[in-house]
This record gives structure tokens, sequence and C-alpha cells, in this order.
């Protein structure tokens, strides 16, 4: 993946590393509060008949923030302030100084007076607790509102020491929307998306040369790019991919049926041929191999006809060939787009484009980045597949589909194509010729950083896709104007030179605006508290409703907010990559049509023009939207003292999961099996979140060492869900929540299921045959996968990595 401009971290992609304020103005206040206090009590004890008063002012120069105290005495005779009450107690004075009755008048007023001063005392020092309290709540982590010290002068050379005032939260979300600019989105959008951008062409590196430019002139600290040399694969115009009927008489390839797109391909998959009847398989998912087999269609040994949508390219690939399947055709039906007549749709004639391989990054250098492949073995990812795939059109399925016979498909599997009604097969014999050819192609990656002072060593990182298959007006033009918008903003503001950053997060600018209607927030468990807590607090106005917020539009369409915006991460996001193999929690933002899908993604039709009409002119305020939120996403995740980050969320997570195990309980039990350990494991994992939590509500804000180390195990909750028993070659996605692979839960849990079922294969399968049913061995390891590394994060959590039996 190319990656434009800002890079806040690792590989293509903007990184932020911004710095601790250098002064502590909430505790400044608090201290000032007690100081008044003590200098009260201080002149009620000097019994001095004259007033004086300690005055604080803030001192320009070099200590900012700093308050000097000067003592003011004022002269005799003088107006005391109306705000400061003299007070005058005189004790017992030296015999014979005055008569007798006099000073023991004066002594006895004196102790009736003794308890008004201590009512008086106190009051004062209540009123000035609360007010140190609120003004050093102003601070905490819960209601970030950190304060800040920064130049008022947005446009003025920044120093680490030359803060003029005081910012809060509140005023930084009002500098930051004051200069993001939604002029330019569109501008860069429809420019961007006029340019060639295939994968090492002259047009992008052209590109790559000015995005670096821009980036300079924004005086970022570091500007630069990496170049790769990566396997692509590229159709071979001298012998384009082909589709033929097979002669049932020979059994030899006969007429050929036409592809209208030659360049419509699936990268990474396998060449050769591939011949076989054709069968229907809906969507292509594990459960739709497993209902057309019980159905009594075979999948094995058949080419299958699938059609394009809800999981991505290389699942479907990778699902048919766990099935002995020989090939695939993917192609887009009616059915999943709109069908309003006065609304535009991909029209019948074009192939969508997608890549078939199971993992991330240069399958051929898997694990390892490609800076020189001849460092490295000739080896090549395990998500490569065996079987070759090949988009085509709608019209071609419905050519193919009117040759089936068999049983009719089940009502959900119909679509809109011409033909009625859909039948599983088997077809008519076909014969698929697939003659990609592999390419080392140079790529860059462009970084911008913006250096911090405290803990320089975590980012938060945003990125965004910069090439394309085709104008990519949706799929990378959007993310990469939105991104270069964002530079520009964080450059203007300058406060970045006084925030501290404590994460590693990655933000997705992908895929950011297909429609209007829908918002939606693909991510880790770890973020959704935060998103909420932005949602809240953004000023982000929808982009469709007028005079309403956009949290005020999430739940007006549903009062769960969460129900109505949080995703799971999708294998075909890259941001799925920074969780599932490189354990950052990350999140990719979109806007979306109700219910429908963006109709010309991954077409050569996704234009600047189309994607304008479909939002009917609002792309210019969707854009900015995303912007804005994810703007000031950035601002939080480097204003917080610690994290926000939900680590607790997992437990959430692990007990829903074991709601769905314990349908099986029963079942394991009548075979000597049991899921105690997951139990003991999840448990463990709760009491360290809950350990933790106390141990940061206890502890003392000030101290930065402490609150460093609290940061690093937070943000490094996400990287001990990746399993550490399992190879990064052969599964890549090890995560065990959100990953792929027989270590996973979700894996876990649909191997319990063939008890009942005792059909063949799982989601997470990663074998080339689907295993037959139920396996005790493949059940144990499965278990003892999931338990040890849930334990390990556990441990980890609570800052115990060495004891294994951790009971908190």
């Amino acid at each position: 993946m190319r990656r434009a401009g800002s890079s806040f971290g690792p590989q293509e992609r903007l990184h932020l590393s911004t710095p601790g304020p250098t002064a502590q103005p909430a505790g400044l206040r608090k201290d000032t509060s007690m100081e008044r206090l003590w200098g009260v009590l201080q002149r009620v004890q000097r019994w001095s008949p004259r007033p004086s008063q300690t005055i604080y002012k803030l001192v320009e120069g070099t200590q900012q923030g700093r308050l000097e105290e000067e003592e003011e005495d004022g002269e005799e005779g003088a107006e005391p302030p109306s705000h400061f009450c003299p007070m005058e107690l005189r004790g017992p004075e030296p015999l014979g100084s005055r008569p007798a009755r006099q000073s023991l008048g004066l002594w006895a007023a004196g102790r009736r007076a003794a308890p008004y001063l201590v009512l008086t005392a106190l009051l004062i020092f209540t009123g000035a607790f609360l007010l140190g309290y609120v003004t050093f709540r102003g601070s905490c982590q819960a209601c970030g509102d950190d304060v800040l010290v920064v130049s008022e002068d947005v446009n003025s050379e920044l120093g680490l020491d030359s803060h003029q005032g005081t910012l809060y939260w509140s005023d930084l979300q009002a500098m930051f929307l004051r200069l993001l600019g939604e002029g330019r989105l569109e501008d860069t959008i429809r420019q961007t998306s006029h340019r060639e951008r295939v994968a090492g062409s002259a047009g992008m590196a052209a590109l790559a040369q000015d995005i670096r430019a821009a980036l300079l002139r924004e005086k970022l600290d570091h500007v630069w790019m990496d170049t790769h040399y990566v396997g692509l694969q590229f159709p071979d115009r001298a012998h384009p991919n082909t589709l033929h009927w097979v002669d049932a008489a020979t059994g030899r390839p006969g007429e050929q049926l036409p592809l209208e797109d030659p360049d419509v391909y699936c990268p990474y998959s396998a060449t050769g041929n591939a011949t076989g009847e054709l069968v229907y398989a809906h969507y292509g998912r594990p459960e739709d191999l497993q209902d057309l087999r019980a159905r009594g269609v075979e999948p094995a040994g058949r080419l299958l006809l699938v059609r394009l949508g809800l999981i991505s390219f290389a699942q479907k690939v990778a699902s048919a060939q766990d099935f002995g399947a020989q090939g695939v055709l993917i192609y887009p039906d009616p059915a999943d787009f709109s069908q309003d007549p006065h609304k535009l749709s991909l029209s019948s004639h074009r192939a969508v484009y997608g890549h078939v391989h199971l993992g991330t990054g240069d399958p051929y250098t898997p694990g390892f980045p490609s800076f020189n492949q001849t460092q490295f073995p000739p080896v090549q990812s395990s998500g490569l597949p065996s079987i070759p795939a090949q988009p085509i059109s709608a019209d071609i399925a419905s050519l193919l589909l009117k040759k089936f016979e068999g049983p009719v498909a089940p009502k959900e599997w119909q679509g809109y194509l011409p033909v009625s009604p859909y039948r599983l097969g088997p077809g008519p014999g076909l014969h698929l010729g697939v003659n990609n050819h592999r390419t080392s192609t140079p790529i860059s990656n462009i970084f911008g950083c913006i250096e911090g002072r405290s803990e320089p060593d975590h980012y938060v990182v945003i990125g965004a896709q910069r090439d394309a298959w085709g104008p990519g007006a949706a799929k990378s033009a959007v993310g990469t104007a939105i991104l270069l918008e964002l530079v520009r903003t964080f450059s203007s503001m300058g406060y970045l030179s006084v925030l501290h950053l404590k994460a590693v997060v990655y933000v997705s600018l992908d895929n950011a605006v297909l429609g209007d209607d829908k918002f939606h927030a693909k991510t880790s468990p770890l973020l959704i508290s935060l998103i909420e807590n932005v949602l809240k607090q953004a000023r982000v106005d929808s982009p469709n409703r007028s005079g309403q917020t956009l949290y005020e539009q999430v739940v007006f369409s549903n009062h769960s907010w969460e129900a109505e915006v949080i995703r799971p991460l999708p294998m075909e996001s890259s941001a799925y990559s920074f969780t599932a193999f490189a354990g950052v929690p990350a999140v990719e933002f979109s806007f979306v049509e109700d219910g429908l899908v963006y109709p010309f993604l991954h077409t050569k039709d996704d234009t600047y023009e189309n994607l304008h009409r479909v939002l009917r002119g609002r792309l210019p305020a969707v854009a900015l939207a995303v912007a804005q939120l994810a703007g000031q996403l950035l601002i939080r995740l480097s204003h917080d003292r610690l994290l926000p980050l939900d680590f607790g969320r997992y437990g959430d997570v692990v007990l829903k999961h074991i709601g769905s195990l314990n349908e099986f309980s029963g079942d394991l039990k009548a075979r000597g099996l049991t899921l105690q350990w997951v139990y003991s494991a999840r448990g463990d994992y709760i009491r360290a979140a809950e350990k933790l939590r106390k141990e940061i509500y206890s502890s003392e804000e000030s101290d930065e060492r402490l609150t460093r180390m609290y940061n690093v195990r937070i943000m490094r909750v996400e990287f001990y869900f990746l399993s550490q028993y399992v190879s990064p070659a052969d599964s890549p996605f090890r995560h065990i929540f959100l990953g792929h692979g027989d270590h996973t839960l979700t894996a876990l849990l649909d191997h319990v299921r063939l008890l009942r079922s005792g059909g063949p294969g799982a989601l997470g399968a990663t074998s080339s045959h689907v295993a037959p049913g139920f396996q005790e061995s493949r059940f144990r390891r499965q278990l003892a996968l999931l338990t040890w590394t849930l334990q390990g994060a556990a441990n980890a959590l609570s800052g115990d990595v060495w004891n294994i039996d951790n009971n908190f």
C-alpha cells in the first residue's frame, strides 16, 4: 500500500510525537489558593494594625506560567482593599505595662473571639480547598480538559518556552475548527482523482514528489520517503485472462466468453488453468459453502460463482480453496446496490477489482519490509491462494446462471439478475485461464513527522492510501485530501510543540466518504469509549441534517449509539492490518449510504464526478466532517495525560463469546472436556484491568515516570493479544479476537459448533482441506493457544509478565 503524506507513525503514514507542557497551570492555581489561605492566617496571627496582602502575577520570560509573589505593604492610613478585612488580636501584655483590669478585659475579649476566628479560618480553608479542587479537576483525564500553555498567535514560531496564555480542550477545538478549511478539500479530491495513480507508474512517482513538497512547505520536523521494491501482479496484455465453455463431447475448451475489460483482474491470484462445472455459492462464506454441501451440491472439484460483498475477495477465495474448489468467479449482483432509478448504479457490464492475498504487505517477503528482496530467502506468504480467481460482470454472470440446473437456491440467495430463479447448479463446464504476471515494482511511502519533547518514542499514526486502480476518487483521493488538510491545519496551529503524546494508535482515512446517510467507525474495542466521548464533545455538524450535530444524528436513528456506529474492522481495511497483524489499536471512519454500498468502489467508474453526483453536491461537507472528527480524535490522544484507551473492554468481548461457548458445555463435558481454562484466563484479565485502574486512581498525578509506565502498559494491551505461539509467516493475523486462523476465539467457537452440526469446516481454518468434523486434538490445541495468549495479556496488563498462574 502506498500512503500519502502525513504519516503520524511507521510505514507510509504521518506520525505525531509531541511533548508535554512546560508548566502545570492547574497545579499552580491550586497552590495559589493554598498560599493565599496561608498568607491570611499568617497576617491574622501577626497582630499587625497595618493591612498587607500577597499579590501573585504571571511573569513573562523564560519560566512561563511561574507566579511571582510580591509583598505590598500599604502606606499608613491607606484604605485596605475591599476584599481584605484586617484583624487585630492582642494577647496579654507584660505586667506593669497596662492596668491589670484592662489586661484581663482584653484577654477575655480575645478568648471570646477565638471561636469566631477558628470558624472564619475553617470557612476560608473550605472555600480555598473547593477552589483548588475545581481547578485541579480541570486537568484530569476523565474531564479531558488538561491545561496547556501556548502562544495565542497561531502564526508565530513557537518555542518550547514561549507560551503566553492558557489553552483548554475547548480552546484547542475552536482553533482547530477555525483553521480547518472545506474549500481545499474539494479541490484536492478533484485534482488527485484526475491523476494517474497506478502503483509503480510515472504518474504515481510524480504525485509522490508533489505530496512530499506539500509536506515540506508545512515545515514539519521531518519529511522523508522510503522506496520499497514489492512483487505486484499485473494482467499480461499479450496473454489476457480468458473464460471458455467446455465442450461436453471432448472435455476441451470451446467457445470463449467475452470478458469486457481485460484490465480487471484479481491481484495475487494463482496463475494457470482451472476446469470444472460451475456452482452458485452465494457470497462464498464458509457457512454458504457448508449450506451448499448440505443441499447436496458438492463444491469440491468445481468452479464457484460468488457474489461481491460481506467479506473480502481474499476470504472468498480462501474459503473456496478450503472446500476443495478449483477456481472462483466473482460478480456484482444488482441486489447489493441501490434499486432507486434516481440514484446512480453500477453498469451491468462492469467488473469489480479486488486482490486475493489473505495477508498484509508484500506476499513475497512475508513478515519483512521489501527494501531489498535479495536479503531474504525466496519464500511466499501462506495467504497466497493456490487456485485462480477472476472478476466478471453482472452480464456474464447472467449468461452463466441461465445455464444452471439442480436445486433452486434459497430465497435469501436470490438476486436481481434477469434470471429466475437462481439455481445452485451444477452448470455447464467452464475453463478459466489466468495469466497475470509478477513484476518487481518500486513504490514510495511518504512520511511527515511532528516531533515531540515528551515521550518522543510514542506515536499517533494517521494515514491514507495514495494509489488506486482506476480514478479511485472514493477509494483514496478523499483520504489523501483529508490527510493533507489535517497536516496543514496542525502545522498552522503550532500547539503540537507543547503537547505530550502517549500512544500508538492508527487512524485510517481510506474509504472515508462512500455516502452521507450513516456514520460508521470500524475499530478496535479499545477505542470505542474514546470515540463516544469525542462524538459527544466534538463540534462536528451533521453533513446532511441541518441544525444537528453528528452525535445527535446518530442517537436520533438509534438510542444505542454503539449499535448504530461501531463496526468490526473488516479484513479489506488498511486499519485491519495495524490491529490484527501489528497489535496497534486502529479505527477507520466512513460515511455510507443507508443499507447500500457505494457502487463504484474498485472500478473505473470511481471518479470525482460520480462521487459528487452520488452525494448530491455534499462531498465537501462530508469530507470536512471526517476531517473534523479525525482531527479532534488526534487532539484527545495527544491531550490526555493518560491514554484514553478502555483496556477493560476486552473483558466484555471475551464474556460475549463465552456466552456462546456455554451453549456447548454439556456436549464438551460428555467428552470429558472443559472450557475452564478460558474462564480462568478471562477472570485474571478482568482482575488485572481493575488492579491497574486502582493503581492509576491512587497514584500521584505529577509523577511523570509512573505515568509513562502506566501508558506503556495500556498501549501494549492490543499487542499482547497477538498469539506468540503461531508464526507470522503462516498466520499473519495473529490477534486472538480480530485475527484469522485456528488460534482465534472465533475459530474455537466455530469448531465447537461442529459438536452438534457434525458438518465440515470452520471459519478460522487455515489448512488446505476442510476438517471432517469435531476433533478433540484440534480442540485442545485451540484452547491452549487461546488461553495462554489471554493469560499472557492479563499478566502484562498487571505488570507481572513472569507469573503464569497469576491470582490478582
